[in-house]
């Protein structure tokens, strides 16, 4: 069994597992991060942003790195554990030559989708005059400034994919629900588990009939909105392979969304306005109902909130509807009925209101001071491009960063010189090392693999030793490009035996509770299945009458000799030989077991656990009648 890691992020992880001659993909994030060395794409010409120096490249390039570690047309399937980890989809099923089939839930899916349009529609409505691609030489490169000089294989970054290509991954996915069996080539079964973190996220068991792995990544025990995470299925796990942890293991998301609240009442009292890069799905629920309970108690009810994505009012609807998706609360609420987020009372009373866009009806029902939420978080494309320029010159505004995904103090840089205040509140409900820990203790896998950062701590804080996971043994560690022999191995297949030949049998018990049967069958294999079936009857003779012999009912005419078992009593043994009338036995000791010396008979028996010798000198008479004596001792079977 060998693990193949192809991203070196580990909350967009990538990885690819053999198992029983099944190659499976689990999740296939897309590193972003990149785009923060890139200039912002504003909706309008940008002089400002056109002439910044040392900011010399500007292109729609979403980033993806090829790897020589794996053929990936040769992957079966691919597993999704939540909509973060499927953005990179498009890029593996339309052009590596798969042709597997990917497994996901419904919401996971459907909310993935919303992600890659609102992807493809920030970058599409930018149209460049000219794009950049000369700078991909390593000769021009490496004169580049940091971190693009030091950039690995750019000659294998990629542009955007398309809605075509969007729509042609999606039809590859097959719709899963939780604790739903799926059976691979009959050689494993794969099963989602609840993992508490996003609507419809998943963590996966992987298990042959003796081996089991489960794959945790993106997991939260945070009682938010999804259903709870499903920690008893993980027991008993040869391998726990673990990913997607939070990427704040110091703030506490409940202080965080406090801090959002404050700081956010604070500016629109004062006059001016707040802006909230996010995704258009995830926290932005949670923040949502925060904000619904607070307005009114903070003297917010007369203030705006916008929320500005292509994808906005599918976003809010979809949260409404995947009701078997939620924990039991927001459950409870859908029957009564009652909508399960309170941000359809927001919408209904005009306190929220959702655009596709900044122009049209958005133009018209703008109003100041405001609160918008808008994508997207690295501030280099999307509406919120258009806002930090036009809020960016004022100290009455300000930017709260929530979501972790990218260093807001990198995302701000082209923005420079900024009056407009920065808060940067990251909210991350994703599992911490204190919780990974009580996790492991109470799931106990046999190994436990995780990315080599969780292994140590922060560079930044490299005397937390409490922010590494800690656990026994410890933990397997990978990084990117790195392949990985899991540590145990395959010892048991299960066959089963068809009923005629399972009725022929006669076992025989050769101790308390343990029975034993000779069988001759043909093994049969098929889809990973094995069968023992009753072995073929050879042809009758035709014309003349020919006396059957016991052996024409086994296939090329062999006699079974019988099977052997027990122990034989070393002083019973020489007493039954001096009843036969042998006399001057001696008896010794060995590594092994003992020697019976005939000193008369000038013979030798040697008895040991798994085997007994007769040695005699070219007497077959007296070995057969000391053989007829030992087997007196021994069951035949």
């Amino acid at each position: 069994m060998k693990l193949y890691c192809l991203s070196g992020h580990p909350t967009l992880p990538c990885n690819v597992l053999k198992f029983k001659s099944t190659t499976v993909m689990l999740d296939c994030g897309l590193d972003m991060t990149s785009t923060l060395n890139f200039l912002p794409l504003p909706l309008v010409q940008s002089p400002r942003l056109s002439n910044l120096p040392g900011w010399s490249l500007k292109d729609g390039n979403a980033f993806l790195d090829k790897t020589e570690l794996i053929d990936l047309s040769t992957v079966d399937v691919i597993l999704i554990s939540n909509y973060h980890c499927m953005m990179a989809l498009p890029y593996i099923t339309e052009h590596t030559g798969f042709t597997g089939t990917v497994y996901a839930t419904e919401p996971t899916v459907q909310i993935g989708r919303l992600l890659m349009e609102e992807l493809v529609n920030f970058i599409e409505r930018v149209p460049k005059a000219q794009s950049a691609s000369l700078w991909k030489n390593k000769d021009i490169q490496r004169l580049l400034p940091s971190p693009l000089k030091d950039a690995v294989e750019v000659s294998t970054w990629r542009r955007c994919y398309t809605m075509q290509e969007v729509n042609s991954a999606l039809s590859k996915i097959q719709l899963v629900g939780y604790s739903q069996k799926i059976e691979l080539f009959g050689a494993v079964q794969v099963t989602p588990l609840s993992s508490g973190y996003a609507l419809g996220s998943s963590n996966w068991i992987i298990q042959s009939h003796y081996e089991k792995v489960s794959y945790v990544s993106g997991s939260s025990l945070l009682t938010t909105h999804p259903q709870p995470m499903d920690q008893a299925s993980l027991k008993n796990s040869d391998v726990l392979i673990l990913t997607g942890l939070t990427q704040i293991p110091t703030a506490n998301p409940d202080g965080m969304v406090g801090e959002f609240c404050s700081n956010l009442a604070l500016t629109v009292r004062n006059g001016g306005n707040v802006l909230v890069p996010c995704y258009p799905s995830g926290v932005i629920y949670d923040l949502l109902e925060c904000l619904y309970q607070y307005i009114d108690s903070a003297g917010l009810s007369s203030i705006p909130f916008y929320f500005i994505s292509p994808v906005a009012n599918s976003s809010l609807e979809f949260s409404q509807i995947f009701a078997e998706w939620l924990c039991h609360n927001k459950q409870t609420k859908v029957y009564l009925p009652e909508p399960p987020f309170p941000h359809a009372e927001l919408i209904q009373t005009n306190k929220l209101k959702h655009y596709p866009s900044i122009h049209g009806d958005f133009s018209n029902d703008f109003r100041q001071p405001c609160v918008v939420f808008t994508g997207h978080p690295s501030l280099r494309f999307g509406d919120v491009v258009h806002f930090m320029e036009l809020w960016g010159k004022s100290s009455l505004n300000t930017v709260i960063f929530t979501e972790p995904d990218f260093s807001y103090l990198e995302a701000l840089a082209p923005y420079q010189p900024l009056a407009m205040k920065c808060i940067y509140c990251p909210i991350d409900t994703r599992l911490n090392f204190i919780q990974v820990s009580k996790l492991l203790k109470e799931v106990q896998p046999l190994h436990v693999v995780c990315p080599e950062q969780y292994t140590q701590p922060p560079p930044a804080q490299s005397h937390r030793m409490d922010l590494m996971i800690d656990c026994q043994p410890p933990a397997m560690s990978y990084r990117r490009a790195e392949v990985l022999a899991l540590p145990f191995k395959r010892r048991y297949e299960k066959i089963e035996i068809m009923p005629e030949l399972a009725d022929s049998l006669v076992p025989m018990e050769i101790k308390p509770g343990v029975s034993l049967a000779t069988v001759s069958a043909v093994l049969h294999t098929k889809d990973n299945k094995h069968v023992l079936q009753p072995p073929p009857r050879p042809a009758q003779p035709t014309g003349g009458k020919k006396r059957k012999r016991a052996s024409d009912d086994i296939p090329d005419c062999k006699v079974l000799k019988p099977l052997l078992s027990g122990s034989i009593p070393v002083d019973q043994f020489v007493q039954t030989l001096e009843k036969h009338g042998f006399s001057d036995i001696k008896v010794e000791d060995t590594a092994k077991g003992h020697i019976v010396l005939l000193q008369e008979a000038e013979t030798l028996i040697q008895i040991e656990e798994d085997s007994t010798h007769i040695i005699c000198d070219n007497d077959e008479m007296l070995r057969v009648r000391l053989r007829d004596l030992v087997l007196k001792f021994l069951q035949k079977f």
